[in-house]
C-alpha cells in the first residue's frame, strides 16, 4: 500500500509521542500490512483517509481511541518460548546461581521483563523456577512483566497460547508438564502462573516497582529507539536495578557507546552491570 510522505510523518509522530520508538524508513514497508485490521474495523480505505480521521479534530474521544489502536497494530509483538536460547540459558547457568548465594539470607528474587509482549519470556521464566522447585523451596519468587502495548498485556495474563505459539520454544515434554489442552488453546497452569504478573507500562517511564530488581531483562525493545531516548531508557533501567543484579539485553543490542551507566559482565554474552559494580563480577568470573 502506498504511503505518501505527509501520511508516514504523521504516524511516525504519533508512534513516537506515545511510545518513543522510531518507526524508521526501514519499518515504513510495515505500514499498510500492520494497520490493515483498523481499516476493517473502521471502513477506512486507505492510509490518507485514516491520518484525516486522527487529525480532525484531534481531541474527540473516539479519535483517541482510534490513536491507540493504531499504535498497538504498529507495535512489534514478535516473541517465544525461551527465545534465543544460548543467551537465555545463562540465566539458569549463571545469573541464578550468582543471586542465590547473593540472595540467601533475605530467599527473595525479583525479576522484571520490560518489553514482555504477550508473556512467552516471563512464563519461560516462571518454569526454570518451577523445574527447579526443590532448589528454590522458602523463597519468595517475583518476576513481573511490562510492555506499552494493552492488548499484549492482556493476552499475557490469560497465558492462553495456540498450538502454533506453544511450539516455538517449546519441547513435546514441557508444554504437557506445563500447559492444559483446552478447546480455546494450551493454558499454561497455575503452579507456573502464580509467581508471574503482568502490567502496562513504558520503560522510558520510572521503574514499575519501588524496589529494585534482582534482572532486568529489556530484550530486543531498544533497538526500536533514536539514540537519546535509548539512553533514556538506560537511565530508567539502571535506576530499577539492584547495584548487584543484572542487565540482559537482546543479541543486537548493546550499552557500549550508548550510555556510561552499564558495562558488559565479563565473558558473558547480552549480560550487563551497574557500571560501579563491574569489580564484583570480575572476582565472580575469577572465581
Amino acid at each position: 500500500m502506498e504511503v505518501s510522505e505527509a501520511s508516514y510523518q504523521i504516524i511516525a509522530e504519533l508512534l513516537c509521542a506515545q511510545t518513543g520508538q522510531q518507526l524508521t524508513e526501514s519499518r515504513r514497508w510495515r505500514i499498510g500490512t500492520a494497520l490493515g485490521g483498523v481499516f476493517r474495523q473502521h471502513g477506512i480505505s486507505n492510509i490518507d483517509q485514516l491520518v484525516c480521521m486522527l487529525d480532525v479534530p484531534r481531541r474527540r474521544s473516539h479519535d483517541h481511541d482510534l490513536a491507540s489502536e493504531v499504535v498497538e497494530a504498529l507495535l512489534n509483538n514478535e516473541t517465544y518460548f525461551f527465545r534465543d536460547k544460548p543467551t537465555f540459558d545463562q540465566i539458569p547457568d549463571q545469573v541464578l546461581p550468582e543471586l542465590a548465594r547473593s540472595r540467601e539470607h533475605a530467599k527473595r528474587i525479583s525479576i522484571w521483563c520490560a518489553g514482555c509482549s504477550t508473556g512467552q519470556e516471563v512464563h519461560s521464566l516462571a518454569m526454570l523456577f518451577e523445574d527447579q522447585k526443590e532448589r528454590w523451596q522458602g523463597w519468595t519468587i517475583d518476576i513481573l512483566g511490562t510492555d506499552v502495548s494493552h492488548s499484549a498485556v492482556r493476552t499475557a495474563r490469560t497465558g492462553l497460547y495456540s498450538q502454533f505459539e506453544v511450539q516455538r520454544g517449546l519441547g513435546v515434554a514441557q508444554m504437557l508438564r506445563h500447559f492444559d489442552e483446552t478447546p480455546d488453546g494450551w493454558q499454561i497452569r497455575d503452579h507456573v502462573r502464580h509467581i508471574t504478573r503482568f502490567q502496562q507500562h513504558n520503560v522510558l517511564n520510572d521503574p514499575p516497582a519501588r524496589q529494585r530488581f534482582d534482572l532486568i531483562l529489556c530484550r530486543n525493545v531498544l533497538l526500536y529507539f533514536d539514540r537519546s531516548t535509548r539512553e533514556l531508557a538506560f537511565d530508567r533501567l539502571s535506576s530499577g536495578l539492584a547495584r548487584d543484579g543484572f542487565l540482559m539485553l537482546g543479541a543486537g543490542e548493546t550499552v557500549v557507546g550508548q550510555t556510561r551507566a552499564f558495562v558488559p559482565s565479563p565473558h558473558r554474552a547480552s549480560l550487563y552491570e551497574i557500571a560501579d559494580c563491574a569489580a564484583r563480577s570480575s572476582a565472580f568470573a575469577q572465581a
